[in-house]
């Protein structure tokens, strides 16, 4: 199955090196990208090549309860005893 073609605005063609000529489409679940002008075909690979930076988003439930603490408020105006 091929779904629709769809231009790649700004992109210049490896081969010919005419710009705003590349489309993309998906054919039998594989990405192919192609030039209208000189007929240059290419499969694409996107596979991620990185690793993704830990932040609080992506960190799992049980990571985040280990960062919880518990917050102990001082009153000021309370006279302060050493600990």
């Amino acid at each position: 199955m091929r779904d629709r073609k769809r231009f790649i605005a700004g992109a210049v063609c490896p081969q010919c090196q005419q710009s705003d000529r590349l489309f993309i489409y998906r054919h039998d679940g594989v990405q192919r990208r192609e030039c209208a002008a000189c007929h240059f075909q290419e499969e694409m690979r996107l596979e991620p090549t990185f690793r993704e930076l830990e932040t609080r988003v992506n960190k799992s439930a049980q990571e985040k309860q280990e960062e919880i603490m518990a917050v102990r408020l001082v009153d000021p105006a309370a006279p302060q005893s050493p600990s």
